[in-house]
């Protein structure tokens, strides 16, 4: 019996809207909880091969939440 062609997945992609909603629930989070996103969007992006790159979502969630810990390190006095 002949199989069925994989069928190619369209990347999720996080509109601007999605984004701007992160950014703010991302602000309301404290650090800790900001930190363990962060280390789960970056275990998301990484590179296994030279085939297999992280979903646009994983690196869109990463720098969220890495423009974050940037925001509360500015305003953290030295």
């Amino acid at each position: 019996m002949a199989r069925r062609p994989e069928v190619e997945r369209r990347e999720e992609i996080l509109s601007r809207e999605h984004l701007d909603e992160l950014a703010r629930n991302l602000s309301h989070l404290s650090m800790h909880a900001v930190l363990d996103f962060y280390q789960r969007a970056y275990r998301d992006c990484g590179v296994i091969d030279s085939s297999t790159f992280p979903p646009a979502r994983a690196v869109q969630e990463l720098v969220q939440a890495w423009k974050q810990l940037r925001k509360w390190r500015k305003l953290t006095p030295k």
